[in-house]
């Protein structure tokens, strides 16, 4: 079960994530959602949780719908473990394949 600091955290990291991607400064995204810099600072952070009309006018300014903000964990750390995980089921496939082979040419 996810608690409140895991939930504010995952969407402070949604907001970045998007916001970056959009190339938008958070004075920017601060300005579209009525916002002060430090409170989005906050809420990037996971330290503060916006109100459901901050919260949708945070989502309107980045032009997703509030629900993507909390779909992923956007860390890049979580992506990285993915990653590392996949290449080494990759690199096992390819040993045990090899083998296969190998053994056939013997």
């Amino acid at each position: 079960m996810i608690n409140g600091h895991e939930l504010r955290s995952i969407l402070g990291k949604g907001i970045r994530f998007f916001r970056q991607q959009r190339q938008l400064s958070q004075a920017n995204l601060a300005e579209k959602a009525y916002i002060s810099v430090t409170f989005l600072s906050n809420i990037e952070r996971g330290i503060k949780y916006p109100t459901s009309d901050t919260l949708s006018a945070i989502a309107n300014g980045l032009g997703v719908e509030v629900y993507e903000l909390f779909q992923h964990d956007h860390s890049p750390d979580k992506n990285r473990k993915l990653f590392e995980r996949f290449k080494k089921d990759i690199e096992k496939n390819v040993m045990d394949t090899l083998q296969i082979v190998y053994k056939a040419y013997e």
